[in-house]
């Protein structure tokens, strides 16, 4: 059993993250809550990277499609005049399509956090993964206000800075599939690890 303060989670600045230059103050904000970055790496990921970063199951696929679909009932837009259905098993994976394509737009910052409940504080730190839902001192509240009726209009996924892992064991695959056995660093943060 590890001790608390070694437990980590998988983040990844994306696309708009980078371009808006925010990269420091991701960083800034977990450091400021004693986390401590063990690994670090700006890339630029290839279509299988991504591509095998989502799920590909059906399930999870056609439940993007109905995401979509209930956004379009909930705004009062028309998805047969945007999509020309409204088969969320058929809107699913255009939608999936568009996560990737935005994933590779620019390139991405991968990092590993550690810290007591890393999983849960960052997810905290970063806000809902809607901006616009986002509350105000979370990292997408205070930078983002893109939100899914926009992206669908646009036909692109939505804006919203990080990806972070949702539970240990998510962080745990997302740690392996982004840096495999690779290099983590270990050092004691003044007034947090003494």
């Amino acid at each position: 059993m590890k001790h608390p303060k070694e437990e980590r989670t998988y983040v990844m600045i994306k696309p708009d993250g980078v371009r808006k230059g925010l990269i420091g103050e991701v960083i800034k904000r977990f450091e400021q809550h004693d986390l401590k970055i063990v690994s670090l790496e700006m890339f630029q990921p290839t279509h299988e990277q991504i591509h095998n970063h989502y799920p590909k199951d059906e399930i999870w696929i056609t439940r993007l499609g109905e995401k979509t679909k209930s956004t379009y009932e909930k705004y009062g837009y028309d998805m047969v005049a945007d999509f020309g259905t409204d088969d969320t098993s058929k809107i699913g994976p255009e939608v999936r399509k568009w996560l990737v394509d935005y994933m590779k737009s620019a390139p991405l910052v991968r990092m590993i956090v550690q810290g007591v409940h890393a999983v849960d504080i960052v997810r905290k730190l970063a806000g809902d993964t809607l901006p616009y839902r986002a509350a105000v001192g979370t990292i997408r509240g205070d930078f983002s206000i893109d939100s899914p009726v926009l992206a669908n209009k646009e036909k692109r996924a939505v804006a919203n800075i990080l990806h972070c892992s949702e539970t240990q064991e998510e962080a745990e695959h997302e740690i392996k599939h982004w840096f495999g056995e690779g290099k983590t660093h270990d050092y004691k943060r003044f007034g947090v690890d003494e």
